[in-house]
């Protein structure tokens, strides 16, 4: 009964008494989902959260729930999770702070705008995973406490922080000012040296596979370094030594910034890794001389990067479309070219760059009705999802292309009834155009009984509402979950059944 009960459980149609009595059986799945719904009352967001507190996270985030609703003795999560939402109470920070449970203290830490006390007590936790949360959001001035801390996992946490001064994220790289780590997760468990065999046998550990220390927490600074690296609010020149460090994993961080000079830009151009430079491929920061030399590049997963580059100049793109299977989204440059610029795109003789240009949804109607009668069937399949086209041109593509773009009409949010009819009958059939039937909002009964047939298809057509309701009630039979599930969340389900699934 799970999946029939879950599907109810999102069924917009789902009377409230319904609600009501599903409410009082809700397991923890189930909880979730009923939790989402729009015609939740405070009664029942309350009775909901007295069922589980799995859900009351997100009954706390659409305000369902206040401090009147909850104890936070009884209801420790759920005190929690209004906490998370600024919903809570000052007083609930306070009993929680000193709360047995190690993962209630934890998420304590993780909320916003602890009372300072609060903050005092946490940062002296005995417990470094009650620290490390707090670091990993704490106000600038703890952070620059925290960094001090003995146990370089609270440096580490600090380092990931947004919020961490400047000078205290080029510290943790240096060192310098900073009293050295005393302890990490390593030497906290194992003798010294240590280096972790990455095929640990023992089922227990949960040390990283990388986890080494002799003394100097090696592997916990190695981390440390990643997310200062990683964190915007670091300086520039903080940065620039790891241009040339051997790992790549720390050279991936400057290839993405927008701050660093040229001459960095082009040192990081000539790593042998190509993630480093496709990296540096999509950053806006290269210049144009930058970008041509990886237009060049002999991996395709770098054009690709560069092609997404909003900089990208259209005469260095033409050359990617043609290259580098770049598909058919709708690219950053392309879709903030001028009007003459999508005129000359749209004269283009290279297909492939029609093709990305007959994504926008905003062409000028001349050019829009100009690319759905293109010849490459590349770019038609690319233009045929957009809304304007009329059902004539949607035919009239059809009858050129075939099989190749039945499936990009069937996406067409405007495909009438009966078109859509004639898809599902196509010979050859498209599989994937039964899919976009399945989910169009002008999908009829026959369409829909037509894409019951294909396996993917069929769980969307499940939950269609023009699905004839005998054929619902019939896929709650179904021996696979998903279409069951489908089926009970369509509106068109009748009520009287709705009431004979419920307990």
């Amino acid at each position: 009964m799970t999946p029939v009960l879950r599907g109810l459980a999102v069924n917009p149609a789902l009377p409230p008494e319904l609600l009501g009595r599903l409410i009082a059986i809700a397991d923890e799945d189930i909880a979730v989902d009923l939790a989402e719904r729009e015609d939740l009352t405070r009664a029942q967001a309350v009775a909901l959260a007295s069922r589980t507190e799995y859900s009351v996270a997100r009954l706390a985030e659409r305000r369902l729930l206040t401090g009147d609703d909850i104890n936070p003795v009884t209801q420790p999560l759920a005190a929690l999770a209004l906490l998370v939402e600024g919903a809570g109470r000052p007083a609930w920070a306070r009993l929680l702070a000193s709360d047995p449970i190690v993962d209630h203290r934890e998420k304590l830490a993780a909320c916003p705008n602890l009372p300072s006390e609060v903050q005092e007590i946490l940062a002296a936790d005995t417990d470094i995973r009650v620290v490390a949360e707090l670091a990993l959001q704490a106000t600038p001035d703890m952070a620059a406490r925290l960094a001090e801390h003995p146990h370089a996992e609270v440096r580490r946490a600090v380092a990931d922080n947004e919020a961490t001064p400047p000078a205290v994220l080029a510290a943790l790289i240096t060192g310098e000012g900073l009293p050295p780590a005393r302890r990490c997760l390593v030497c906290d468990r194992e003798e010294t040296p240590f280096t972790h065999d990455p095929h640990c046998p023992r089922p227990d550990c949960d040390l990283p596979p990388d986890a080494a220390c002799d003394g100097s927490h090696e592997s916990t600074v190695y981390r440390t370094h990643l997310r200062v690296l990683w964190n915007p609010a670091t300086p520039a020149a903080a940065v620039l030594g790891f241009v040339d460090h051997p790992s790549m994993l720390l050279r991936w961080p400057l290839a993405v910034r927008p701050d660093l000079p040229t001459a960095i830009y082009e040192c990081l151009a000539g790593s042998s890794e190509p993630g480093v430079r496709a990296a540096l491929a999509e950053n806006p920061a290269i210049d144009d001389d930058l970008i041509r030399v990886l237009a060049a590049d002999p991996v395709a997963d770098v054009q690709r990067a560069l092609a997404r580059n909003p900089r990208v100049p259209l005469e260095v793109l033409s050359g990617l479309a043609g290259t580098a299977r770049i598909g058919s989204a709708l690219l950053p440059r392309i879709a903030a070219a001028s009007r003459v610029e999508i005129e000359n795109l749209a004269a283009s003789p290279n297909p492939a760059l029609r093709m990305l240009l007959a994504e926008r949804r905003d062409l000028p109607p001349e050019i829009r009705d100009a690319l759905a009668a293109d010849p490459d069937a590349k770019v038609v399949k690319s233009i045929a999802p957009h809304p304007a086209l009329s059902e004539a041109q949607l035919r009239a593509m059809i009858d050129r292309h075939g099989v190749r773009v039945v499936a990009r009409v069937a996406k067409n949010p405007d495909a009438s009834p009966a078109l859509l009819e004639e898809l599902t009958r196509h010979r050859p059939p498209v599989q994937k155009a039964l899919r976009e039937v399945a989910r169009h909002r002008n999908a009829t009964a026959p369409a829909l009984l037509a894409c019951l047939s294909d396996w993917q298809a069929r769980p969307i057509a499940a939950g269609h509402p023009a699905l004839p309701p005998q054929v619902i009630v019939e896929l709650l039979a179904y021996d696979e979950w998903r279409v069951v599930e489908a089926a009970a969340a369509n509106p068109s389900l009748p009520p009287v059944v709705m009431s004979k699934l419920v307990p």
